[in-house]
């Protein structure tokens, strides 16, 4: 695996090819190849080359499922402000422009995600904006869709999310969550809308496939 330089572009564009995630093939993704150099180096590896865990390099069970339901659900972002939350690669974001969304904010903290987003956008032929705010608990600033895939993994930030999503529905956004049944997703206050079978790796998850729902966030 090549070293990150200062430009994060190139990093990904060395480390990572163009992929169709199994459940989304209308998308095209920079994602790793070799997941083993990537993602196995260990914190001090990371820390010394300056690459935060690669998230962004794997197409999520989460962000597959409702990424799939986007697509075949376009009415739910046509035409509307979509926020793309914890963005990743930016797959669910791309798929709500596919799906005719009338702007898409993809938001990640990490600045490689960012980038892998404008170049996954870029690859797509889609217009999606990419930022690095952390955006938890901002007043909405005109989002009519926020959409968040893979999130519930961390119990603090599954609490501050779901405090903020909920204030957020209760203002009549529609929010909606890709999860493939992490530990720290909601145990109330949701409405399931579907489930797939999504495709995984054994690298990435205990198993080859995850079932993986689509939920609705009910006003808190």
């Amino acid at each position: 695996m090549s070293a990150p330089s200062a430009d994060p572009a190139s990093f990904i564009r060395r480390n990572t090819a163009l992929h169709e995630p199994p459940l989304v093939p209308e998308v095209k993704l920079h994602l790793a190849t070799e997941i083993v150099p990537i993602w196995q180096m260990t914190e001090d590896e990371l820390e010394k080359s300056g690459l935060p865990p690669p998230f962004w390099a794997f197409a999520w069970a989460g962000g597959q499922a409702l990424s799939r339901y986007i697509l075949d659900n376009p009415d739910i972002v046509r035409g509307k402000s979509v926020l793309d939350f914890g963005a990743g690669s930016g797959l669910i974001g791309i798929a709500a422009a596919k799906a005719g969304a009338k702007n898409v904010l993809s938001a990640d903290i990490d600045n490689f995600a960012v980038e892998a987003i404008r170049i996954n956008a870029a690859s797509n032929g889609v217009d999606v904006q990419a930022t690095p705010e952390d955006l938890v608990g901002v007043k909405n600033r005109g989002w009519e869709v926020i959409l968040v895939g893979d999130m519930c993994y961390e119990r603090p930030l599954a609490e501050r999310i779901e405090t903020w999503l909920r204030r957020l529905a209760g203002e009549g956004v529609t929010v909606l969550i890709g999860d493939p049944g992490r530990t720290y997703l909601p145990k109330s206050g949701l409405e399931k809308l579907i489930s797939y079978a999504v495709m995984t790796t054994r690298e990435l998850e205990d198993t080859d496939v995850r079932n993986t729902s689509v939920w609705r966030v009910l006003p808190g």
